[in-house]
């Protein structure tokens, strides 16, 4: 009888399975990244490294993980490199290209990005297929509206499409844990009503839905009034009222989203006195800065954003209309 083969021992056994597990995860590390969005797919053949932030939003998560884009699409406000106070520590030495107004395809080539962040930027699907020449583009996830995008999973994309998921998750948890500590610090905020406003250009308006500033207000426990639930949306974010009828801002709480140069726009507003938020001193004004902040509704400006209002919110919802709310004062929505 032919001699057998000796069968593989149990050290056979687990140096074989320790290759292959090595084999498997190098194979995972050498896989293409891919992205399905709004306007189809986005192949990364590895993690970026050169990023090109489009989104008017998307250097705040991209500067949250580590990653210092090459150029930045510029929004509003007047910083250095189109950073506000609540990323510029983050930005070190860096001077990143500042994109104003509409995108341009030789500056963006030109930054020889191998990424491109197009989540919030509105670009449009011709737009989109132009820059796909250049380098893969990461939209905002279909079905998602272009203002829509939550910014956990803006950070968690950019976190996969540049390598850092742990730094992505890690800010995200920060984040998180920053607005439970205010709920659990104000459990009487829960169930009140609070709505988010503007008043631009002769009209006024509110914040809905999935609006950034609409949902930092409801991640804090808040809810959002009926009347306020029940407008036709333009644009997916915000309604405009008729100035016969601001009912709909009626809240426990009512936050002006809104700039100092705007302060007597709302003051002079003749339909504004019928609302018991102003009798009962609920209102709260947001500044450039607070507005800004509200308003990128990132994983950095929330957080930011939190430790400014959150004293102010303390004070305009204790019951008591003999209480100042000193931003509403110092814009002159007080007398």
């Amino acid at each position: 009888m032919a001699p057998q083969r000796p069968g593989p021992n149990r050290r056979d056994f687990m140096m074989s399975g320790t290759a292959l597990l090595a084999a498997g995860r190098a194979a995972r590390a050498d896989a293409p990244l891919r992205f399905a969005h709004a306007y189809g797919e986005a192949v990364l053949p590895r993690p970026a490294r050169r990023v090109v932030s489009l989104g008017y939003n998307t250097q705040d998560a991209l500067l949250a993980i580590g990653v210092v884009p090459v150029g930045i699409r510029h929004w509003y406000g007047n910083y250095p490199d189109g950073v506000w106070p609540w990323a510029q520590p983050l930005l070190g030495d860096a001077k990143p290209v500042v994109m104003m107004g509409e995108v341009s395809m030789e500056v963006v080539a030109g930054l020889a990005p191998d990424l491109i962040v197009g989540i919030g930027s509105a670009i449009s699907a011709e737009e989109y297929a132009v820059l796909s020449q250049i380098a893969p583009v990461l939209m905002q996830p279909e079905g998602v509206g272009t203002w829509a995008a939550a910014w956990q999973d803006t950070t968690r994309i950019l976190g996969r499409a540049t390598g850092r998921e742990a730094e992505a998750e890690a800010s995200i948890s920060q984040t998180t844990e920053r607005f439970a500590a205010a709920r659990a610090a104000h459990p009487e905020w829960a169930g009140k009503s609070a709505v988010a406003a503007w008043c631009d250009g002769g009209q006024t308006g509110i914040f809905t839905g999935d609006d950034t500033r609409a949902r930092f207000l409801t991640d804090l426990g808040f809810i959002t009034p009926e009347a306020a639930r029940d407008l036709v949306t333009q644009g997916g974010f915000y309604a405009t009222l008729s100035p016969e009828d601001l009912s709909p801002l009626d809240a426990d709480l009512l936050v002006w989203i809104s700039a100092s140069a705007r302060a007597t726009d709302i003051a002079d507003l003749a339909m504004r006195q019928t609302l018991r938020a102003v009798r009962d001193g609920r209102e709260i004004f947001a500044d450039e800065v607070l507005s800004g902040a509200l308003s990128f509704g990132s994983v950095l400006s929330l957080p930011y954003a939190l430790d400014l209002i959150e004293p102010e919110i303390v004070l305009a919802t204790d019951g008591d209309p003999g209480t100042v709310v000193p931003s509403a004062r110092m814009a002159g929505l007080v007398k």
